[in-house]
């Protein structure tokens, strides 16, 4: 049977699908605040959610004991938990389920013989990126379990930042498969493209930061922040040193995530400015043009986000234009890479 047939790239789109609503829910669970219902992890079991009043009683009485409910939520029933313990544990269980997705058909292909070896060597750098993704899921709840009742937005950025990375590689490795012949590249313009995708996973890492810090809540104007003021005196009183308040401080990281967002729009004007120039394929000028337009969507529902202060249905939206952009982003790159 050949070797990387259309059944290993359907697998690896399949991947691409999971990771995709798993980002979803995570954003979801994320702005719910339902990421800390679930204090302990237990692989196989942790599977099953309480099935009686007696479980899911032992359930609520476990998040009792941690700092969310004693400092934020003593006012929750039973109904209240059952809310939010819904989301964290739909979120577990896709992660376990996309686990089990990428490694059972891996191994199958791999005893039929079905993969190269450039293929496997990928393969297995996206089994270690799904394991390493995992543990940094756990490592995030951890941090909100101590003393302080919110996650560390650090590592917020890091398990979502992490998870964007799994979706474009496992993405780039199926276009690899997809498109097998390599053509004449123009590197000048290659190397604009790669720019582009490095200053859009720093706006993603920001993007979590804002997340995490809840950074907004506020300053819910545009294209100025609160006062009429393109750059509020909190941005730099917030924190000290200076620098931190540019990592730590609310007002800051949302200074620079809205402020990058400018930037993330004129490299891709750019890229499109230079593509014009040069005679693209098909595949090539359709990259650009969904690039183009996803960056326009994507600007809109930033600003509309940070006008309406965050609901829940606008802030995972954002978070699937962030995906959709990214996608384009890295389709484009590999059609103007290889």
């Amino acid at each position: 049977m050949k070797k990387d047939n259309k059944r290993v790239i359907y697998w690896l789109l399949i991947g691409c699908v999971l990771i995709f609503i798993m980002v979803i829910v995570g954003g979801i669970t994320r702005l719910t605040h339902s990421g800390l219902s679930i204090s302990n992890y237990k692989l196989i079991s942790g599977t099953i959610p309480p099935m009686n009043d007696v479980e899911w009683q032992e359930a609520f009485d476990l998040y009792k004991q941690y700092p969310e409910y004693q400092k934020l939520n003593t006012n929750f029933n039973i109904q209240d938990f059952k809310d939010i313990y819904f989301w964290e544990w739909i979120h577990r269980v896709i992660g376990r389920f996309i686990g089990l997705v990428f490694l059972i058909p891996f191994l199958y292909f791999l005893v039929k013989k079905q993969l190269k070896k450039s293929t496997i060597k990928k393969a297995v750098i996206l089994l270690i990126l799904g394991g390493f993704q995992g543990f940094l899921g756990w490592y995030m709840v951890k941090s909100g379990l101590v003393d302080n009742p919110d996650v560390s937005h650090y590592r917020l950025s890091m398990h979502l930042t992490t998870a964007f990375i799994t979706f474009a590689y496992t993405f780039w490795v199926a276009l690899d498969l997809i498109f097998p012949n390599k053509k004449e590249i123009d590197k000048g313009l290659r190397n604009i493209i790669r720019l582009g995708l490095g200053i859009l996973i720093l706006q993603i890492i920001y993007g979590a930061f804002v997340a995490g810090l809840d950074a907004g809540l506020m300053h819910n104007h545009w294209p100025v922040m609160s006062e009429g003021k393109f750059i509020h005196k909190t941005v730099y009183i917030e924190q000290s040193p200076l620098y931190k308040n540019f990592i730590e401080g609310k007002s800051g990281v949302q200074f620079v995530h809205r402020t990058l967002a400018y930037f993330v729009v004129a490299i891709i004007l750019f890229i499109w400015y230079r593509a014009k120039q040069l005679i693209l394929t098909s595949n090539q000028l359709y990259g650009i043009t969904t690039l183009l337009i996803m960056v326009g969507i994507q600007f809109l529902l930033g600003v509309l986000t940070i006008i309406y202060a965050v609901p829940v249905w606008l802030g995972v939206v954002h978070q699937i234009g962030a995906f959709l952009l990214l996608t384009a982003m890295t389709f484009t790159l590999h059609r103007f890479s290889k």
